[in-house]
């Protein structure tokens, strides 16, 4: 039996930042900034829910994100018609690969072991009435057919 866990983490998508560095006396410190950690917190609060008191899924596995940006509020009417039909592609931050790691980041420890184990993805970015990330893992079966 395939094991597929599915959820949403809700609200506007954030993207995984770059590390920052901050000196500490003679030492450096690398940190990860707020807003990452925040939005990661948030990933493993939602997947925890989903996972319901599950083990954490051992093999390799799948990730599908359906990203969902919000519309800006500047937009007139026809455009934010078009924006939900798909007539026009959120082509601006955050990028798409940011995302896909922020989640998968939030995911370690609550789904899997570890995103190492991720050997397959899948994702697109969109414009949506209600921003969020729909998040689909599944297990993956190495079987030969």
């Amino acid at each position: 039996m395939t094991v597929e866990i599915q959820f949403v983490v809700p609200g506007a998508p954030v993207g995984k930042g770059r590390a920052k560095a901050a000196r500490r006396g003679k030492f450096i410190t690398m940190y990860t900034p707020e807003k990452t950690a925040n939005y990661e917190g948030l990933v493993a609060h939602s997947a925890m829910i989903a996972m319901a008191g599950r083990d954490l899924i051992q093999g390799a596995v799948s990730v599908e994100l359906d990203i969902r940006l919000p519309i800006p509020e500047s937009w007139s009417l026809k455009k934010k018609a078009q924006a939900i039909q798909g007539l026009l592609m959120p082509t601006k931050k955050p990028d798409i690969d940011n995302i896909f790691k922020a989640c998968a980041d939030g995911m370690n420890n609550v789904v899997y072991k570890d995103d190492v184990q991720i050997v397959e993805t899948r994702q697109k970015k969109r414009y949506a009435d209600v921003p969020g990330v729909v998040v689909i893992v599944r297990e993956l079966s190495l079987e030969a057919a």
